[in-house]
């Protein structure tokens, strides 16, 4: 961050600034963690369900923190503090100023699944060419949002956020800080439909966006999605797919231990790039990148190099040769859709091929007959056996009728009985809601012998 001082912040936010000594001060970071303050911070104490971020405000100033958002003045505070009604709504304030501060193209990425792998991939492709700015892991929410736009600095050419949503209005509050020039939608899927209802509903939220990009805006859109390839609303659309109603689209797919490959076809130009990364769904994130890289002028030389040097980010779709069996490690989340296309992935491998699945989450009331559809999908998709845990998943055993299944009551009674159901050579993809800890099954697989 640059360019604020401590004044300058209470003006924005109209907050009254109580200890005027470091007033000229300008602010060099934005943390909401006092672990992470350090000299020229602002630490916004935001009050959670669990802690409160006031009891940590003199933490912050001992470490170096050059002032204090806050509701209130804690006694002993030996900095500036900036007091203000609602600390979240002010530094979203704050965000959404600093932002403005920025004349660069500023892509937002946003869908039920694949959002983090878009936003690396762009990420990836667009900085061979360009300074480039990215959301951290999957900072994506009301509060990542607001620090991955403090992160900004004058360098930086191209920005890439990541956004997420569970709920209609939030990616309005997000938006009006990021203020997107372009949007990538992955998918619309089944994903917080307790209160999206549908997909219908999923689309509508999503597309809260639109409203506060520019007319000169551009939106990529999945084309092999029903509802995003019909997605009207005034702006250019881009449509990258699979099939040939797409601008930028996808040939001669080929799947491998290694990875995908694929040419990459826009218009008169076509790109044979490769991927060493899991899963069908790389292929969208090879289009998402190659796309954007088209349309900031890339080489189709650059674009290859882009997509090839693409990292994976935490536990999605981690590919390990315990030496015992190939682990697919992707107990980042799971929905619907993400777990159908990391089976797709899994039908293309050799091996026996086993499938440990978990509670998907804020389903709605169609959750029960999702979970089923999950199960009937394995059964049909080559695997040849399905272990669970969590009573949702007992639906998910129930609709894969065809082939052996197991329901446990927890991890640590699947955990007991791999030793007697895995065998060697094969296949074991680890899937499930973050809430699950389903890394801890993969990490007990590693240590199989």
């Amino acid at each position: 961050m640059t360019g604020i001082s401590v004044k300058k912040a209470a003006e924005i936010v109209n907050g009254r600034l109580y200890g005027e000594d470091n007033a000229d001060t300008e602010i060099k970071s934005v943390v909401i963690d006092s672990r992470k303050a350090g000299q020229g911070s602002l630490f916004a104490a935001i009050k959670g369900e669990r802690v409160d971020g006031h009891d940590y405000i003199c933490k912050a100033f001992e470490q170096g923190a050059v002032c204090c958002l806050a509701q209130r003045v804690p006694e002993g505070a030996s900095g500036s503090v900036i007091v203000v009604e609602d600390v979240e709504n002010a530094l979203k304030t704050l965000a959404a100023y600093y932002r403005s501060c920025f004349d660069i193209p500023v892509i937002g990425i946003t869908g039920s699944v694949g959002k983090t792998t878009c936003k690396e991939m762009i990420s990836s492709v667009l900085s061979q060419k360009f300074k480039v700015h990215k959301t951290e892991k999957n900072l994506n929410n009301e509060l990542g949002v607001p620090l991955t736009i403090f992160g900004l600095e004058p360098e930086h050419e191209v920005a890439v956020i990541e956004m997420g949503i569970s709920d209609f209005g939030e990616m309005t509050r997000l938006a009006k800080m990021v203020k997107p020039t372009m949007a990538v939608y992955t998918l619309i899927g089944h994903a917080h439909l307790e209160r999206l209802i549908n997909r219908e509903g999923v689309l509508r939220a999503k597309t809260e966006m639109v409203g506060f990009m520019p007319k000169t805006g551009t939106l990529f859109l999945n084309g092999d999605d029903d509802l995003l390839s019909k997605y009207e609303c005034g702006l250019e659309t881009v449509l990258y797919g699979t099939q040939e109603n797409s601008d930028v689209i996808a040939q001669n797919i080929v799947r491998d231990s290694e990875g995908i490959s694929c040419d990459i076809v826009c218009s008169d130009r076509k790109i044979h790039a490769s991927v060493p990364a899991y899963g069908s769904h790389m292929v969208y994130a090879m289009l998402q990148g190659a796309a954007l890289g088209i349309k900031f002028g890339l080489s189709d030389e650059e674009i290859i190099k882009g997509i090839e040097s693409f990292e994976t980010v935490g536990r999605r779709a981690n590919v390990t040769q315990t030496g015992f069996v190939t682990l697919i490690d992707d107990c980042y989340n799971a929905n619907p859709d993400s777990v159908k296309s990391a089976i797709d992935s899994l039908k293309a491998s050799i091996g026996r091929k086993v499938c440990i699945l978990g509670n998907m989450l804020e389903l709605g009331s169609d959750t029960e007959k999702l979970h089923e559809d999950i199960g009937r999908y394995a059964a049909e998709n080559s695997v040849e056996l399905l272990l669970t845990v969590g009573g949702l998943s007992e639906f998910t055993s129930r609709g894969a009728k065809s082939i052996k299944t197991l329901n446990f009551k927890s991890n640590a009674e699947l955990i007991d009985k791999l030793p007697e159901l895995l065998q060697r050579g094969d296949i074991v993809l680890v899937k499930a809601s973050h809430s699950m800890k389903f890394e801890e099954i993969s990490e007990a697989i590693k240590l199989m012998k």
